[in-house]
């Protein structure tokens, strides 16, 4: 359940200052553009919730630095929003160490992280591959775990900032045959929790946004398509404007869509009955 962009697999890419035309190039620091905008880093921005929300940003006067899959489709997107690109593997052990690098000094700081790289699979667990298994928890966990540790800094001797994580309903209640995904984003939101008690008085703000199905590739990514008539996926651009609400307003949980809150609340309250409806309803 949700959506979440899948990983990082490239060459690292830049873009000429102020261009908006990311260029493929070699590892190494990035040139430093002179920008007053504040600053996003989007990770999982080659398509789906990632895209949308770098577009929504840049339409709202932020400078993006982007992060994903596809150089080419990187390239794309940083033209369209006038920011800056680079393609990389989160799942590398220096993955998260080479992108806060590169952002820091694309532009001297980062003022909102936004980790929505992630990747899905469906299955029963105990048939799930190793090598998927390891790589799910190293994208959709670690790596934005050790994103937010390196750009906390930063931001907290700014006296502002704001990381806003991309989780799922299913890291708010169970679902079958999604154990290994459902614990990943289970862990994001306590890790956001926690994060926020630390953060008191900082200026650095942690939320985290738990949609439901979305409409993008993650289901066909992941290899099991979604095909119930109920609930209908949301657009990836509904998602970005939440994401949005989260670097801009109060709230440090935000469902989308925002009936979401029940199911969720049905679990806290009485988790015999919503494991009997789930049972029945899936």
């Amino acid at each position: 359940m949700g959506e979440v962009n899948e990983g990082l697999s490239g060459t690292p890419a830049g873009s000429s200052s102020g261009s908006g035309r990311a260029v493929l190039g070699t590892p190494g620091p990035a040139a430093r553009i002179t920008t007053e905008l504040p600053v996003a880093l989007v990770t999982g921005a080659s398509s789906g919730i990632g895209r949308a929300t770098a577009l929504r940003l840049a339409a709202l006067g932020w400078y993006p630095l982007l992060s994903g899959t596809d150089p080419e489709r990187l390239t794309e997107i940083a033209r369209l929003t006038g920011g800056h690109a680079m393609a990389g593997d989160l799942c590398r052990p220096d993955g998260p160490d080479r992108l806060a690098s590169w952002a820091q000094a694309a532009t001297g700081r980062v003022d909102v992280l936004i980790a929505n790289a992630g990747v899905g699979w469906r299955g029963p667990f105990a048939g799930m591959p190793p090598d998927v298994l390891e790589r799910m928890i190293t994208l959709n966990l670690i790596a934005p775990l050790q994103l937010a540790r390196l750009l906390l800094p930063g931001m907290t001797a700014r006296g502002s900032g704001r990381i806003v994580l991309v989780g799922s309903i299913a890291g708010a209640v169970g679902v079958g045959e999604e154990a290994v995904y459902t614990a990943t984003k289970a862990a994001l939101g306590m890790f956001a929790e926690s994060l926020r008690y630390e953060l008191r008085g900082t200026g650095v703000r942690v939320s985290v946004v738990l949609p439901g199905v979305v409409d993008t590739p993650f289901f066909r990514r992941r290899g099991s398509p979604y095909d119930r008539a109920w609930p209908r996926a949301v657009t990836p651009e509904r998602v970005a404007d939440t994401i949005v609400a989260g670097i801009t307003g109060r709230r440090d949980r935000l469902f989308v869509p925002w009936w979401l809150r029940v199911p969720e609340r049905v679990h806290g309250v009485a988790p015999g009955l919503f494991e009997r409806l789930a049972a029945r309803f899936g």
